[in-house]
């Protein structure tokens, strides 16, 4: 099986920049404080909640992301690890924070992710701006960053508890009618309500982790008519949600449904998981085949902002490999 997973040409659609930085680079910045990775990494871990991941999390990264030059450094190391894993295209994102807090020029951490992509492998870039994010002081630079050539869309990040509404409605209605492609976080924190407020409301194109539709049947069957992708996480899901186990993981019910689902990693810094590793635990936890990980694999390249010529050899290989699963 491992193999097998390694042979599959993968897709990874929920990456946060941030939450992916190497830990070699934790290291280079203080070798005695990060002589070892965090306990997070092991198997069995639970967060007590998401204040306690974010602090981790920004306690970690926000001491490398400083300058886009930086961004580039461990975008490469992040895309060649990904490639290894026969990744061949990849979503990631960069938080509105590191422009509002740190100073960081957005911009140049579009250009420089981009840069990074290494050949073979496509990138796409997405700005992820946090609930409260579209503050007066920040809107003139979103405004702003909706006309940059190399940034693909925005996504909603952040406590999913924080009020949005009307001005996050807009500013997402903006960002599609400027050509860019939008997503938001949501049903993770949140219940099915948050999930159908994301697609309705939002009119978010994508739903980051959605899997608490699960918890209302007519929200299912709105994602499944609306032909939306939930870009899963079950190793973050695990390790991060209430409640939430590798054994009764909601993707397979997703699944099951017909929903349409993908697994990504998204923070690998503070989980210490690799995208193949989600791959086998949908086969050990939640018992999928050969076949219906060639599924899982085909919907992200069906979801995949890619030009249909550059899908279709993916797709082939992969329905190739389905038939002899």
């Amino acid at each position: 099986m491992k193999d097998f997973i390694q042979s599959l040409p993968k897709t990874e659609t929920h990456l946060h920049m941030e939450g992916a930085l190497p830990w070699d680079f934790m290291r280079e910045l203080d070798g005695e404080k990060y002589a070892v990775p965090p306990a997070s990494w092991e198997d069995g871990y639970k967060f007590r909640d998401f204040a306690h991941f974010e602090q981790q999390l920004l306690g970690h990264a926000l001491e490398w992301y400083t300058t886009p030059e930086r961004y580039h450094r461990a975008a490469a190391k992040v895309f060649a690890d990904l490639a290894a894993q026969n990744c061949k295209y990849v979503e990631t994102s960069f938080a509105s924070g590191v422009m509002e807090f740190l100073g960081v020029d957005g911009k140049g951490i579009v250009e420089a992710i981009n840069a990074a992509a290494p050949e073979g492998m496509e990138v796409r870039v997405f700005l992820g701006i946090h609930h409260g994010g579209l503050n007066e002081a920040m809107l003139p630079r979103l405004d702003e960053a909706l006309g940059w050539d190399g940034l693909a869309g925005i996504d909603l990040h952040g406590v999913e508890e924080i009020p949005v509404g009307e001005p996050e409605i807009q500013f997402w209605k903006k960002a599609r009618a400027a050509g860019k492609f939008t997503k938001a976080h949501a049903g993770e924190f949140m219940g099915a309500e948050f999930v159908r407020w994301a697609i309705e409301e939002l009119g978010a194109q994508r739903i980051e982790h959605g899997i608490r539709a699960i918890e209302d049947p007519a929200v299912v069957e709105l994602i499944k008519e609306r032909g939306l992708t939930l870009d899963v996480c079950p190793i973050s899901n695990v390790k991060l949600m209430p409640g939430i186990t590798a054994s009764n993981h909601p993707i397979r019910e997703l699944f099951d449904a017909g929903v349409k689902c993908t697994v990504s990693t998204d923070d690998p810094l503070v989980f210490g998981n690799q995208l193949v590793q989600e791959y086998a635990m949908l086969h050990q936890a939640r018992g999928f085949t050969e076949a219906e990980l060639v599924r899982i694999a085909r919907a992200g390249f069906e979801a995949a902002l890619m030009c249909d010529a550059h899908k279709q050899p993916f797709l082939d290989q992969l329905d190739a490999v389905s038939c002899s699963a």
